[in-house]
């Protein structure tokens, strides 16, 4: 199919097309809801908008622990519907939907007790695979295996000897949650949905009780736009409630953010060839492979602070030390940590006290006509959440609308995505590439990946890897600004890579470069380099000083130390 570009361009004329002539359907919130709601509509055949106030996926949607998963824990909590309805999903995504983004990670859950805890652990594992087997879309997965002390060990040889009796082995699959959030939007708009990021609602517009669109302020250029729509939905997350607010009007139900923290360290300081899973007594943790890395985590705490901008703590990293070193041999100390995110997860308050037990389904509402609300659910099922929304705007349009497709829509770059695999050698052998360099490319943009060839062999030097992030191409960084939204170096180093969490300078000494060569795509003059560089470097400061503090209070004023950039 065609794919969309998403440059500069293309977002003018988005946000003026949004403001010319009234929309079925107008999405606020570019996070995967967001993205997947404007996907839905627009495949129904819905003139459909979606902004989004920062970048895509800048929130919640790129701060996860990069899982596709059932929730294999809300089993234990006899939440049957919630996995059953996540496995179908995780199955979807990794046969039909994304099978270039989503793939399957295995984990290995030691056993502490001999004898009970193999048969309740094992029964629920078999539940799990039994599960996934019988909605039709677990046959991409190995099953689960029991493994002794011994074997375990082998598989995973950092663990303490004394740490397990012996272990289980099953499959999950991961990807890169960013990236997966861009590719939906950029899905959206190949169907005909207008996108803009960097484009913040300040407003609602009412007739009399109806809600009748929104007033959008474009954040990069300072234009105002009244854009009107027979449905609004809003899929902010965690800032459902400010959101909310806008329209002067109660909401049917409130919206938690519960803090999870991840820790990233270098591959060769876990000596494994299997992630793990460790209970913890308030949640579990992981530990994820992540190319050549390691992503540990999470923590699960309340927080009512700065929501943009989360903040970790030394005590939040010291926790997640602490754990995993209960099970490693070698134990990990804060010289190993490459990089740190936090993220906020959006929970549906009044269940429960404690944000580990509050929900994540998901709840729908239309508190006023012409205003749709989406919140809680968990990333896995963010299809499904876009489907409800639509479903309930629907109710509100006066037109009939053909039923949902999202189903059976891959995301651009799945087209053909096997066949260019299958063909990875013979194309390393047409571009110069080391075929380890096409695999990469391959994982991250899927057939896509023709149109990054395309800018290296009228470039040959964007052929090159980036100096201080040499699991990069130079490349990447100029498609980045120029088909997939990017408008700040901080959007390319957090999000449309991930250089800000995988290298110990987290992302420092690439920013001078990846600026030059994002310059030419977005009229960046070399004034405009210099402050993007030294916004990016004290975003990174303030991190680390965040990082330094003993509280999520201390932590937050230091984090707000550096402002977002606002171009001039």
């Amino acid at each position: 199919m065609r794919t969309a570009i998403l440059g500069p361009a293309q977002r003018a004329e988005s946000l003026a097309s949004m403001a010319e002539r009234e929309l079925d359907v107008l999405v606020v919130g570019g996070g995967v809801v967001g993205a997947g709601t404007a996907l839905d509509a627009a495949t129904r055949g819905l003139s459909t908008g979606l902004v989004e106030a920062r970048d895509w996926a800048s929130g919640t949607s790129s701060r996860s622990s990069k899982l596709i998963h059932g929730g294999l824990r809300y089993l234990e909590m006899l939440d049957f519907a919630l996995v059953r309805e996540a496995l179908k999903e995780r199955g979807l995504l990794l046969e039909r939907l994304a099978p270039h983004l989503v793939r399957p990670v295995p984990f290995l859950y030691p056993l502490q007790h001999k004898g009970w805890e193999r048969l309740y652990a094992g029964s629920g594992v078999a539940l799990y695979d039994a599960m996934s087997m019988a909605r039709g879309h677990g046959r991409g997965l190995p099953l689960h295996r029991h493994l002794s002390r011994r074997h375990a060990l082998r598989v995973a040889p950092c663990l303490k000897k004394e740490a397990l009796v012996g272990a289980l082995q099953y499959y999950d699959a991961q990807m890169d949650d960013a990236r997966f959030v861009a590719t939906l939007v950029r899905t959206a708009a190949a169907y005909g949905a207008k996108v803009a990021n960097r484009a913040r609602v300040t407003g609602f517009l009412r007739e009399g009780e109806r809600v009748v669109g929104a007033r959008v302020r474009d954040v990069e250029g300072g234009g105002e736009y009244e854009v009107r729509a027979q449905q609004v939905v809003n899929a902010t997350g965690v800032w459902t409630d400010d959101t909310q607010a806008m329209v002067g009007e109660r909401g049917q139900f409130h919206v938690r953010a519960s803090k999870g923290i991840h820790l990233v360290v270098p591959k060769d300081r876990i000596h494994s060839t299997t992630g793990l899973i460790l209970r913890t007594e308030k949640s579990v943790l992981f530990v994820i492979p992540w190319g050549r890395h390691w992503i540990v985590g999470t923590t699960d705490t309340d927080w009512d602070l700065d929501k943009a901008h989360p903040a970790a703590s030394s005590a939040d990293i010291d926790y997640l030390l602490e754990h995993v070193n209960s099970v490693l041999a070698v134990p990990l100390t804060r010289d190993d940590v490459e990089g740190v995110y936090a993220g906020l997860r959006p929970l549906l308050a009044g269940e429960s006290d404690a944000t580990s037990k509050l929900s994540r389904e998901h709840t729908v509402a239309h508190p006023v006509p012409g205003l749709v609300v989406v919140a809680g659910g968990k990333y896995t099922t963010y299809r499904v959440m876009a489907k409800d929304a639509v479903d309930e705007a629907v109710h509100g349009l006066d037109l009939r609308v053909a039923d949902c497709v999202t189903e059976d829509t891959p995301l651009v770059g799945a087209e053909g995505y096997r066949a260019l695999w299958n063909a990875r050698a013979r194309i390393a052998a047409r571009t110069g590439l080391h075929t380890v360099r096409v695999e990469h490319l391959l994982h991250r943009y899927g057939s896509m990946a023709e149109e990054v060839l395309e800018l290296i062999a009228s470039d040959p030097s964007l052929g090159e890897p980036l100096q201080a992030a040499d699991d990069y191409l130079r490349a990447e960084i100029v498609y980045a600004a120029s088909h997939e939204g990017a408008r700040h170096l901080d959007d390319v180093l957090t999000r449309r890579t991930r250089i800000s969490i995988e290298t110990f300078d987290r992302g420092t000494r690439s920013a001078r470069e990846a600026a030059e060569l994002m310059a030419p795509v977005l009229g960046w003059d070399e004034d405009r380099i210099e402050r993007e560089v030294e916004h990016y470097e004290k975003r990174v400061e303030a991190e680390r000083e965040s990082q330094r503090q003993p509280d999520d209070l201390t932590a937050d004023a230091a984090r707000l130390g550096a402002p977002d950039i606002v171009p001039l």
